[in-house]
């Protein structure tokens, strides 16, 4: 009986250990678009107005044509971050002023991308 609970536990930690492994991309590349909410959405930059955070709302901003979904990140509650409104191309901003630039966007999923009206 011990012998099969630690064939288990090994199987199980084996699981565990291969799921851990899945296609995360490492700094510096280019951000997988949808992975982590389902399907890619797009947006004009109209439309992504109506995600600044605010009311309930959720809070996307765009980078390089890319959208972010910074709702759940601490750093941007209410969509508000430095003087920032979620709502927006942010690219100017975060490439020019934002002493962070878009490394700290690995931390939150690219959902979509800007479209043309």
């Amino acid at each position: 009986m011990k012998k099969i609970a630690v064939f288990s536990l090994l199987i199980s930690l084996s699981l565990i250990f291969l799921a851990g492994c899945t296609g995360e991309g490492g700094p510096g590349e280019e951000p997988q678009v949808g992975q982590e909410q389902g399907e890619e959405i797009e947006l004009t930059l109209e439309e992504l107005s109506a995600f600044d955070g605010s009311n309930g709302n959720r809070a996307y901003i765009a980078v390089d044509g890319i959208i972010y979904d910074v709702t759940d990140s601490s750093r941007w509650r209410n969509g508000r971050h430095n003087g920032f409104q979620a709502g927006q191309d942010l690219t100017k901003q975060i490439l020019e002023d934002s002493p962070h630039g878009v490394r700290t966007l690995n931390n939150v999923p690219a959902i979509g991308r800007l479209k043309e009206k």
